[in-house]
């Protein structure tokens, strides 16, 4: 992306000196790190192609909407178009502070608890967001959930467990009904979660945002929170929940996680093959916490 290029197009960039790109993540954004005479950014710039500006625009407006909650993130500053580059954009203020991926394990676990704590205060915030949509959640997801089995069926990876996983969800998919529909993060792990001075710092990249059950955003802790730090993944739901964690919880906690793992081998194979390997490991290592879902509360929340 050509920096004088876009100063004609967004005079907020007026005083940048320099511009660079962003490539950690998945994200399908083009994102960039904007310098004015500092080492450190003054801005976030993400764009993405003109044809997704309502969805971009509605994005910025959600953030807007988080930021104004008081929760913890980058200060939505500007959206916008720019037709000639076939591009919209959004900018976004600059969040001090370093990926939980990276910093969580050198610290200690009370430490490590009290970033969660916080993480999991800050998630009940998020939530208080009431869905724009009255759809049914039990019928989205399950609908979702049938499709994507289907998808793996014919995806050529068969994983030994799958009845007993098939079998939990059909047993416990009616407790999905009259959920509340709310503000969904969707992507809520260590890697979009930021740390400055060993405490909480705030949260990040909300492309991935949806609407329903707040429960599902806990699903990523199984996945990659999990395998960083326990004491973390802990603190979140005690702090999500004020220390007194609700017996439903788990039971749709368990759900969710079983009715991510096949559009999670699909997913895989689709976009990072290469990590078909460490995915099924990670699968398994779900699948041990919960005996193969014979129990809803994993093994390191008790131990």
């Amino acid at each position: 992306m050509n920096l004088s290029i876009l100063q004609k197009h967004i005079p907020l960039l007026h005083n940048v000196t320099e511009m660079t790109r962003i490539t950690k993540g998945f994200s399908f954004d083009s994102k960039y790190f904007v310098y004015e005479n500092s080492e450190t950014p003054h801005y976030v710039l993400r764009t993405a192609p003109l044809e997704q500006m309502k969805k971009k625009e509605s994005e910025f407006e959600v953030v807007t909407n988080v930021f104004n909650r008081g929760v913890k993130t980058s200060k939505p500053i500007q959206f916008g178009v720019i037709e000639s580059l076939d591009i919209c954009y959004m900018l976004l203020s600059y969040m001090e502070g370093e990926d939980a991926f990276d910093i969580l394990p050198s610290l200690s676990d009370d430490e490590q608890y009290q970033v969660g704590l916080e993480a999991g205060r800050e998630l009940r915030i998020m939530h208080d967001i009431p869905s724009p949509h009255s759809e049914d959640w039990h019928d989205i997801r399950f609908s979702k959930h049938t499709r994507q089995f289907e998808s793996y069926r014919k995806c050529g990876v068969k994983l030994p467990e799958e009845e007993a996983i098939i079998s939990f969800i059909n047993l416990n998919a009616k407790y999905m009904r009259n959920r509340p529909n709310r503000f969904q993060h969707d992507d809520f792990h260590t890697s979009n979660l930021l740390i400055h001075n060993r405490s909480y710092a705030g949260a990040i990249d909300f492309n991935r945002y949806d609407w329903g059950d707040p429960y599902h955003d806990f699903l990523k802790i199984a996945y990659f929170s999990r395998e960083i730090s326990i004491p973390f993944c802990r603190g979140q739901i005690q702090g999500y929940f004020n220390g007194t964690v609700p017996g439903e919880f788990w039971r749709l906690y368990a759900l969710y996680t079983a009715m991510i793992i096949f559009p999670t081998i699909t997913w895989t194979l689709q976009v990072v093959p290469e990590q078909l390997q460490s995915m099924l490991g990670r699968i398994h290592v779900v699948l041990d916490d919960h005996h193969n879902f014979e129990k809803c509360i994993p093994n390191w929340f008790i131990s």
